[in-house]
């Protein structure tokens, strides 16, 4: 396991810009929203992912961008629209969200190791992996999700209304990794992003 030490960290802001260069995707806009939210401050660790959509018979992009401040969780996120009734010509549209890193709440990380036989290995020489994916959740209160189902006792005759069971659970966003779409960097990438998010918020 790495030792992250958020505070010891480096300001990794031109490598985000290079990362955002890098994807071509409108980077003076993705870049322009970000930096509202921002604000000035150093970027300790951060995630981009850019996939496409299916819109009927053509593709559409969008781009999620989660980045670590000493202070904030940012979440950015990009989409691309076509022409419509009131924009007469193809657009954008930018969100970003700043979250203060003490309202953050939960953390998930949901792996799936292939091979995991082989795993030493695979750590060494990520190329070794060749597939897996992470699924990154973070909850910060402002979307509660409630599963129910009905409620069952053991005996299999019971005609009985139990009523419901069910959870409730943080889901603010949730991002996946695949090492299939955004390759071993990718998959490293969010997994140092959540364990600096871990330890940020649990000062």
């Amino acid at each position: 396991m790495r030792d992250v030490n958020v505070p010891e960290l480096a300001d990794v802001s031109s490598a985000l810009r290079e990362a955002i260069d890098r994807c071509g995707y409108y980077p003076d806009v993705v870049t322009d929203s970000l930096a509202v939210a921002i604000a000035g401050e150093p970027i300790r660790a951060f995630v981009l992912q850019h996939e496409p959509t299916f819109d009927r018979d053509e593709v559409r992009r969008h781009i999620t961008i989660l980045a670590l401040t000493p202070t904030r969780l940012i979440v950015g996120h990009t989409d691309e629209h076509a022409a419509d009734e009131l924009i007469r010509a193809p657009y954008a549209s930018t969100s970003t969200e700043a979250i203060p890193l003490h309202r953050v709440n939960a953390v998930v990380v949901n792996r799936v190791v292939p091979n995991p036989a082989g795993y030493a290995s695979a750590k060494s020489d990520p190329a070794v992996a060749g597939g897996g994916e992470v699924v990154l959740t973070i909850g910060w209160g402002m979307v509660n999700r409630i599963d129910l189902e009905p409620a069952v006792c053991a005996d299999p005759n019971c005609e009985a209304d139990h009523g419901y069971t069910g959870s409730v659970a943080a889901d603010d966003i949730s991002l996946r990794i695949s090492a299939a779409a955004d390759g071993p960097a990718g998959i490293q990438q969010v997994l140092d992003f959540a364990q600096a998010l871990s330890f940020a918020t649990s000062r």
